[in-house]
């Protein structure tokens, strides 16, 4: 079993590490989170502190992590709920999958600057609040949307088309890497993107 080794720790990272594993349940970590200014510039620009969202009762069937909120995301303050989000939900559904019965997060809580991807500072002082998350809701399967959240959970060499439509055991969750939905949109519905990320959508179910 491969256990987490998070990226190295800058003092504003070790500060939301010790914040976030003293929150003893969801409310108050969400509370604290969107209080966070460990990243300046994304702090400086962003409107929200998208924490992600949760089933309205009970623990979630799985757990899917992009990689960071985009213009929607931001200025709503909820996860996946632009293009991205409504390929995932067709596709979800297609998979046989009830997005209401997961909880939808991302590795960087706040959007980067023209959706540029997260600096690996970025992720390494935002990865005591996705750690936190993990904990409190203890399921037992992750879906890992993209590269950025394939390598914070299997390392920073991970190759996609290598890791993807199998699970991985990672700190005693079932970690399944593979595409997001933004690559299965840019490739277009006949792309090898969309398929993929049917395919393994639909493997996943077929384990819960």
């Amino acid at each position: 079993m491969a256990a987490l080794r998070p990226p190295p720790l800058d003092a504003a990272a070790g500060q939301v590490a010790r914040t976030a594993a003293a929150a003893p349940d969801w409310g108050t970590l969400a509370g604290v989170a969107r209080s966070c200014v460990a990243c300046p510039e994304l702090a400086a620009t962003r409107q929200h502190v998208v924490v992600g969202d949760v089933p309205t009762g009970g623990r979630p069937r799985l757990v899917l992590i992009g990689e960071a909120p985009g213009a929607t995301e931001d200025e709503t303050g909820r996860p996946f709920v632009g293009r991205s989000g409504a390929l995932l939900d067709q596709l979800l559904a297609e998979a046989g999958l009830d997005r209401g019965q997961a909880a939808v997060l991302n590795i960087v809580k706040c959007r980067p600057p023209g959706n540029r991807t997260p600096k690996t500072p970025e992720v390494a002082r935002c990865s005591g609040w996705l750690r936190r998350q993990l904990e409190l809701l203890d399921a037992r399967v992750v879906v890992a949307l993209g590269l950025s959240s394939a390598k914070w959970f299997l390392g920073p060499r991970t190759k996609l088309a290598e890791v993807r439509g199998r699970p991985h055991e990672v700190d005693g969750r079932a970690v399944w890497a593979t595409y997001h939905p933004s690559a299965a949109i840019r490739f277009g519905p006949n792309g090898a993107p969309r398929a993929a990320l049917l395919a393994d959508l639909t493997a996943v179910a077929g384990t819960l």
